[in-house]
């Protein structure tokens, strides 16, 4: 195995350069969506903390009259898993990810599903949801009345799966709610001509600009894909070859920046998922060994999280009052902290909290870690 070793220091630097955490990019919204190959919005309100801690003067408000104006959807992408993209990348991208929402269909639900011709209930749902966006509860038992005889649960997943379909707005808009209803992404779009799926190795490149230096494995977790070797194999010719020190080959653009292990990392907050949190079956660059997984995991659920010199360290906590007169930002450090990255944390939460809860009363709130 050739290339030059890389330690865990250069890579937590290398990923916060290509994830724009180093510093704040003048990146328009889309091109930096684009260039993050989505991201991961389990919750509707995740693209707004993860833009704002990535772009220099991100303004919500006119974030969100795009998103209305359709220009970015959210969609089961990477993973089987919601994720914010442009209109540009979304069918591109959903076609090629087809095989990961298809093989969610072969353990329980698939048992639920036997004897349904998949592209006729496809094309059942289609009507339906195009009729009008609807939830994927009420799309099972309207489907559920032309097959009886199976789990409308399982026929809306099924559903889900088969077809790109788009959570609508108000759901995704700022400071706004509303149920996860449902139409086509091309409904959506008014997309009149197919539109070709993206291929694997523009995948990996696109990966490799927005996450590497990276294995064959970080890629195919991130990305939900198998086989994904086949393509490194393929590209290895125009990829820098390195290791991690723990012997892992790992794959890279050769103009991509690598910058220098002491380069000053700021502090960042993250909502949950963010794309740095889960990027790498390998997290090793980016979590900090002495927090346990449970600590920033509830369930299937991550936490909102604060990264001190490049590593996740913490976690915060907004809290309002009803009406978004009060304000504030619990902090929990998870390992020790010095008093100039607390000082650090306290200036970039009393920002956080005037973008996220404008022109109310913000107080900022340190918390002890009772299992520290």
């Amino acid at each position: 195995m050739s290339g030059r070793i890389l330690s865990e220091q250069e890579l937590n630097r290398a990923t916060l350069d290509r994830q724009l955490l180093l510093r704040r990019s003048a990146l328009d919204a889309a091109d930096a969506v684009e260039h993050l190959v989505g991201l991961q919005t389990q919750l509707p309100p995740n693209h707004y903390v993860a833009l704002w801690s990535r772009l220099d003067g991100f303004d919500a408000q006119a974030f969100s009259r795009r998103f209305e104006d359709r220009e970015f959807v959210r969609l089961s992408l990477q993973r089987s898993t919601i994720h914010t993209v442009t209109a540009r990348d979304c069918m591109p991208l959903r076609h090629l990810l087809r095989s990961v929402h298809s093989r969610t269909l072969q353990g329980a639900f698939g048992r639920k599903l036997k004897g349904i011709d998949m592209p006729e209930l496809a094309a059942r749902a289609r009507v339906l949801v195009e009729q009008e966006p609807r939830t994927f509860n009420d799309l099972g038992k309207l489907l559920a009345e032309d097959y009886p005889d199976h789990d409308a649960q399982a026929l809306g997943v099924a559903a889900r799966n088969q077809l790109a379909m788009v959570q609508v707005t108000p759901r995704g808009l700022w400071l706004q709610g509303g149920l996860a209803k449902h139409t086509t992404a091309e409904n959506w779009l008014d997309l009149t001509e197919p539109v070709p799926a993206m291929t694997p190795d523009e995948l990996v490149l696109r990966y490799l600009k927005a996450f590497g230096p990276a294995s064959v494995m970080d890629a195919q977790m991130w990305s939900g894909l198998t086989g994904l070797r086949e393509v490194f194999e393929r590209l290895a010719g125009g990829l820098a070859v390195f290791r991690s020190e723990g012997g892992t080959e790992l794959f890279d653009l050769p103009d991509a920046p690598r910058p220098d292990a002491d380069v000053e990392a700021p502090v960042r907050f993250l909502p949950e998922f963010d794309n740095v949190f889960i990027g790498h079956k390998d997290r090793a660059r980016i979590h900090d060994p002495r927090v346990a997984k449970e600590k920033i995991w509830a369930g299937n659920l991550s936490l909102t999280t604060f990264m001190v010199d490049g590593r996740i360290r913490g976690v915060w906590k907004l809290e309002t009052d009803r009406k978004r007169t009060t304000a504030t930002v619990n902090l929990t450090p998870l390992v020790p902290i010095t008093k100039a990255q607390r000082s650090a944390l306290e200036a970039e939460g009393a920002a956080l909290l005037e973008f996220l809860v404008p022109g109310a009363d913000h107080d900022l709130r340190w918390l002890v870690d009772e299992n520290g």
